[in-house]
């Protein structure tokens, strides 16, 4: 078939008719699929459901000695400690082991920051307007927070290797207000970009207008390889510290889509610096973590080796569903030249961009047919993607039939409201 944008009126009014007509179709079948949110399925969540019956009546200490089922112990148990630290190329003593959400943790950061800045510095909230960089498309709940906080958000455009370098740098050492950059290194939310060596270096040697400037580095993503050949991105921690910039990087990883969504563990990883002075602070945050959740994951994964055998049964799962998103996408959309998508090689998302102008349409429509999808601009701050392009496609979670389904109605949709958009425009 031609491009749409070399088909006539003619030739356009029919395609649009023959696609309104299949549109309705699949309209009067009232169905209810979602793929609005990357979360895992029960398929990934069933296999860690061992984990529930690990730990036995008198198993309940750490390796130091600590009795998980008491108080103490803020940084979290030397066991996930070390898992961590092994799977993030770092030391235990560089790691602080919290809660479900490495999210609250991101949250918590900001917020001190906000009202005792950081390290006890002049709190943000008292210097003036906040800003954050935001490299876009980009991970929608790190907007939110900034939102929340009232920060402003600047976007950076993202490229293949990362964010635009040469925008960032020249934001960051003239702009004494802008405090943080929020980074999904590994698999990018939604692009499943990864950071080129050269990006995660030009990182380390940021020269900040402003002294309490920080990397929110959101590994996310860290462990989740589609394919069996790993991408791997530099340590930021140690590039830091090679710099001389050694307290200037946050890391932030989870293990809510490695273990059970709704009960698993995080960490916030910097310098011991960093650490010891986080601690400090969480003395007069909590007299202790869930330890005995902590225990549980140690003594189910073992080590850090255990977690990326575990990773392979999540690839296993979920290799067939990107598949066939790119497969669908391409079978039906290529060539017509109203459609770009990534095919990342991990991660949790496809990056779709429809012809400008078309994004919202798109996620209206499908939803009049039973499809759901994340909000058109979402992975924009505050939702305002500029070409009103991009959508986040989350195909994790339905089952494969189902998911099936919803790429042939979106592919409808996308043709539908391309053949309106160049249709209109040649009248």
């Amino acid at each position: 078939m031609k491009q749409y944008a070399q088909m006539s009126v003619q030739e356009l009014s029919s395609l649009r008719d023959e696609l309104n007509k299949t549109f309705e179709k699949h309209r009067e079948k009232g169905k209810k699929l979602n793929m609005t949110r990357g979360v895992p399925s029960n398929e990934q969540l069933s296999l860690c459901n061992e984990m529930m019956t690990c730990l036995s009546a008198g198993d309940y200490t750490a390796s130091n000695g600590t009795d998980c089922r008491n108080y103490g112990g803020v940084d979290g148990i030397p066991e996930m400690k070390k898992i961590f630290a092994d799977l993030l190329e770092i030391t235990p003593d560089e790691v602080i082991v919290g809660g479900n959400s490495s999210l609250a943790l991101m949250f918590d950061n900001v917020a001190v920051n906000m009202s005792h800045g950081v390290r006890d510095g002049v709190p943000w909230q008292r210097q003036g307007q906040v800003k954050f960089l935001c490299p876009s498309p980009g991970y929608d709940r790190h907007f939110t927070i900034c939102k929340y906080f009232h920060i402003e958000m600047i976007p950076v455009a993202m490229g293949t290797d990362g964010p635009d370098m040469d925008a960032v740098e020249k934001a960051v050492s003239s702009d004494p207000m802008i405090k943080g950059i929020w980074c999904v290194p590994k698999y990018s939310n939604p692009t499943g970009i990864v950071y080129s060596d050269e990006t995660v270096k030009r990182f380390s040697r940021l020269k900040p207008a402003a002294e309490d400037f920080r990397i929110y580095w959101d590994n996310a993503y860290a462990f989740h390889d589609l394919e069996n050949a790993q991408n791997k991105i530099l340590n930021i921690i140690r590039l830091c510290e090679e710099a001389g910039n050694p307290n200037m990087p946050l890391m932030f990883a989870s293990f809510s889509k490695v273990s059970f969504a709704g009960a698993s563990v995080s960490c916030i990883a910097s310098s011991k610096s960093n650490c010891e002075y986080i601690k400090q602070r969480l003395t007069a945050q909590t007299i202790g973590p869930d330890k005995i959740n902590q225990l549980r994951h140690a003594r189910f994964f073992k080590d850090a080796s255990g977690v990326m055998a575990h990773m392979e049964k999540h690839a296993a799962i979920l290799r067939p569903k990107f598949k066939l998103v790119n497969d669908t996408l391409h079978n039906e959309l290529d060539g017509l030249g109203i459609a770009e998508w990534t095919h990342p090689a991990g991660g949790y998302f496809v990056s779709f961009d429809a012809p400008e102008g078309c994004a919202k349409k798109i996620v209206s429509l499908c939803a009049q047919a039973g499809v759901a999808l994340t909000p058109a601009g979402a992975t924009f701050p505050d939702g305002g993607d500029p070409k009103d392009r991009n959508i986040r496609i989350a195909p994790t979670c339905p089952p494969i039939g189902e998911l099936g389904e919803a790429l042939e109605i979106f592919c409808t949709v996308v043709k539908l409201a391309a053949s309106e958009k160049y249709l209109a425009e040649k009248k």
